[in-house]
């Protein structure tokens, strides 16, 4: 499922709804380049599930933030990671495994150690503020996700 997003109301908008419909053990993959706003589209996300989005920021020195919502929000930062095995060395597969929802920015570079299931967001740039989102699922219960947002 492609979605343009026109602006950053757009983005926030599509990243509520879909924290909205998200599930304890759900991930989300988010991948782009840098600027394209995976942290924002994380902040919302959040905010759908029921944490306080004000409190998200980008985990890039920590690599992983919790927030409380209507069930926890794992949120992950895998810039700064070589690779696969440095995200299993944190000690994520507690996280991935639990009972809350998974938030990866960059997972493109730790896409191995990322459960088989999951929601794939890709975030391309169109302009100043616009972003195209490609959403893909792997999975029956995040297509069932993906099919409620159509």
């Amino acid at each position: 499922m492609t979605i343009d997003l026109p602006d950053l109301a757009a983005t926030e908008a599509l990243g509520r709804r879909l924290g909205g419909l998200l599930f304890p053990g759900a991930v989300v993959a988010l991948v782009g380049p840098l600027g394209a706003g995976k942290t924002h589209l994380a902040r919302a996300i959040a905010e759908g599930v029921g944490a306080d989005g004000r409190a998200v920021a980008s985990p890039t020195f920590t690599l992983i933030h919790e927030y409380a919502g209507r069930v926890p929000v794992y949120h992950f930062d895998a810039y700064r990671l070589r690779g696969p095995a440095d995200l299993a060395d944190l000690g994520a597969d507690e996280y991935l495994d639990g009972g809350g929802v998974c938030l990866v920015e960059w997972a493109d570079r730790v896409e191995a150690a990322l459960p088989a299931e999951r929601l794939r967001v890709t975030l391309s740039v169109t302009g100043e503020m616009s972003r195209r989102a490609l959403l893909e699922a792997f999975g029956p219960r995040h297509g069932a996700v993906l099919e409620a947002l159509r």
